[in-house]
């Protein structure tokens, strides 16, 4: 068990501290100066502090709120996965992980305080009744909501609702500048965990993850055969930025590429007994060459699959260090729907590698981690991370592995911290590349599909002209983001293809934008280059 500095704030140690002494006092008084305290136990004793809090404190307070804040603070201490889960947070939370949710299906985004859909959702109630990419919702139930200010949580309670009951919408139409009104039946709506799966040449396969829920493992069995059908032979595994998920998700995908019996993950605990969790069922994939890709922000069940392919040696693992997150959490919730998640036990990897990294220095420190591996050059040069001849381990080919938090990738890709693209990162980080990308379509969407057809034929023969890279850059200054010639030369191609990625998401969503995107990736482009070897 790990010795961990305290994580409790100063203000609720003092509150605990004072309310100890004052209890003990009010309790034991005995006409003397001195306190003792009585021998509460520690359930009465917090329930004494929130009794005497009401009674006494000197403003009107929110017991709920003091109590769930309190509650965070108690778990942090334990460690940093530990949570509790308000009610109005835990349906949301439930609904991505269990893939699916009921509502109206559509993508939006808001834009200037507009509710803009980007793509209704294939199969869903307002891709049946007609709805389209680029349509705004001005009114609910014949509400005007066009001078309300719009956050995702108030566009949540006017869209979201119980499978089956209806909803009228007023949308406006910018192809024909009118408004139209639909009545939208509310449907079970899937969530996808796997953002796009395409060939990327005749032989290799490349599928993208983006969380482990309940339906991940179905999703990666029909794209995998899909991409089998159409001449696969290797595949990538994209799991960067995927902060884990379902255990069983992860372990499922693993089946599909190792022998049967071969150890996945085990789990240890102080009161849960040692579980080894094995490959079970027939290799579906076990001809299929394999990389999976990984960075700072793979966590979890994403760090649970790298481990297990490569301690296997049954593929390579490209990127840069995972987040090392290895801690099982239990979930109990309460009667009123909010939820505790308990950390319970720890993984480890088929070699005995604990994933998870140390949060000795506390919850702020281990907040601060990729901050810190920014600073210290971990994710541009790995000679910076220095190991412990304690932490080594072996694959079983014998290859040098090590512990001590995350999944240290075969093949190292630096990330690209060039001060010349500061340029793009500022109107990137603005949202200008996106903003006139949809401008550009806005309206004339059914003119472009028309004319491209396809994804493919998007990616071939669509160019960015210099025209439109010239509004870039006088949009960027309307904006109050200086012209700097060195690093808009440097960053040009990025600029490029960032805005071709997404005028051809906004045209035929994720078919186009990742396989442009990828292009210009370095870590994707060195697993294809690593197959070609």
């Amino acid at each position: 068990m790990q010795h961990k500095k305290s994580f409790y704030s100063p203000l609720l140690v003092t509150l605990i501290l004072i309310s100890g002494i004052f209890i003990g006092y009010i309790l034991n008084q005995n006409g003397s100066n001195s306190f003792a305290f009585s021998p509460l136990d520690k359930q009465s004793k917090i329930n004494e502090v929130l009794k005497l809090i009401q009674n006494d404190y000197v403003d009107t307070i929110n017991e709920q709120e003091l109590v769930e804040a309190s509650l965070n603070e108690i778990l942090h201490n334990l460690d940093p996965h530990s949570i509790y889960i308000p009610a109005k947070n835990f349906q949301n939370i439930e609904d991505e992980m269990l893939g699916n949710f009921d509502g109206i299906g559509v993508q939006y985004r808001i834009i200037d305080d507009s509710i803009v859909v980007i793509m209704p959702i294939n199969g869903g109630p307002s891709a049946k009744k007609g709805i389209r990419a680029g349509d705004r919702i001005v009114g609910v139930e014949g509400d005007d909501i066009t001078k309300e200010k719009m956050t995702n949580a108030r566009v949540m309670k006017l869209l979201k609702g119980p499978k089956g009951s209806t909803v009228l919408l007023t949308i406006f139409r910018p192809s024909i500048n009118d408004k139209l009104e639909f009545e939208i039946k509310r449907a079970k709506i899937p969530v996808y965990s796997i953002d796009i799966a395409y060939m990327v040449n005749s032989s290799v396969g490349y599928i993208k993850i983006n969380r482990f829920s309940a339906t991940t493992y179905d999703e990666f069995i029909s794209k995998t055969d899909e991409l089998k059908a159409r001449g696969m032979q290797k595949l990538i595994v994209d799991l960067r930025d995927n902060g884990g998920g379902y255990l069983r998700a992860a372990t499922n995908l693993c089946n599909d590429f190792l022998e049967d019996t071969t150890t996945i993950v085990f789990t240890i605990g102080k009161n849960r007994e040692k579980e080894v969790i094995r490959a079970d069922k027939d290799t579906r994939l076990k001809n299929i060459d394999l990389q999976i890709l990984i960075n700072e922000y793979s966590a979890s069940a994403s760090e649970i699959v790298a481990g297990a392919i490569q301690d296997n040696d049954r593929g390579l693992i490209i990127g840069r260090r995972s987040f090392g997150k290895g801690l099982v959490q239990e979930q109990l919730a309460f009667s009123d729907k909010s939820a505790i998640r308990l950390t319970v036990a720890r993984y480890y990897t088929p070699s005995g590698r604990c994933i998870q990294k140390s949060y000795q220095k506390g919850y702020k420190d281990y907040e601060a981690d990729l901050m810190n591996r920014y600073s210290n050059d971990e994710l541009i040069n790995p000679d910076s991370i220095h190991f412990n001849d304690s932490l080594k381990y072996y694959t079983t080919a014998g290859k040098l592995v090590y512990g001590g938090g995350g999944i240290m990738p075969d093949i190292f890709v630096p990330i690209d911290t060039s001060s010349q693209y500061s340029y793009f990162n500022k109107i990137a980080g603005r949202g200008l590349i996106y903003k006139y990308s949809f401008d550009f379509i806005d309206g004339k969407r059914d003119h472009y599909i028309q004319k491209y057809r396809s994804a493919e034929n998007f990616i071939e023969k669509f160019n960015v002209s210099d025209r439109m890279l010239s509004s870039i850059i006088k949009l960027a200054d309307e904006n109050g983001i200086e012209y700097n010639s060195n690093s808009y030369l440097y960053s040009k191609s990025s600029i490029k293809t960032r805005l071709k990625a997404f005028i051809g998401r906004g045209l035929f969503d994720n078919e186009a934008f990742y396989p442009i995107l990828l292009s210009e990736d370095k870590t994707f482009l060195k697993a294809v280059k690593e197959f070609e070897k």
